[in-house]
């Protein structure tokens, strides 16, 4: 009986509301969307053509322009022209290794910081940059491309591909 009677004290105090002044209104909130539904995260791109040269010992900075909102956590990634394949671009994402036709390699390749990107070619210390031919050289197109990084992990996305990576950049 005792057990019976605290189980029906225990839930009358849970059922009983309490009623009595409202207290003071909070402060007001941020103007915005709720939550993230509704939220466009896309990226942005932009090219550069580029010349690889002794003068410049094969390394290229190039500045992200200012009209790209980069955030610290959002990824860079770099793409080479290749060409075109029935009137469609063909891009490949560095670092991208490229095997001469005297048994040599070299990699076009890239690393960047908060506001550049540095492009450039990288080969064991016995290799001839001299050997080059101008075509991997010169007037060479790179496309760089900020993703969101949010985005990108919330999201199947092949970043090796870049005709998927396009869908996602404006």
């Amino acid at each position: 009986m005792k057990r019976i009677l605290s189980l029906i004290t225990v839930f009358t105090l849970l059922f009983t509301a309490c009623e009595g002044d409202p207290g003071p209104q909070g402060p007001p909130g941020f103007n915005g969307q709720d939550g993230l539904d509704g939220v466009n995260f896309v990226g942005q791109s932009f090219e550069r053509t580029i010349n690889f040269t002794s003068t410049n010992d094969y390394i290229v900075d190039i500045e992200i322009p200012l009209d790209i909102e980069l955030l610290e956590t959002d990824m860079v990634l770099v793409y080479r022209f290749l060409g075109q394949i029935d009137g469609f671009d063909v891009w490949k994402p560095l670092p991208e290794t490229v095997y001469t036709d005297d048994g040599g390699e070299f990699q076009y390749n890239f690393e960047h910081n908060y506001d550049f990107v540095t492009i450039y070619l990288n080969a064991p210390s016995t290799f001839d940059f001299n050997s080059l031919l101008d075509e991997d050289r010169l007037d060479q197109i790179f496309r760089i491309v900020v993703l969101p990084v949010d985005f990108v992990n919330s999201t199947d996305i092949d970043l090796n591909n870049y005709n998927d990576v396009v869908q996602y950049v404006q």
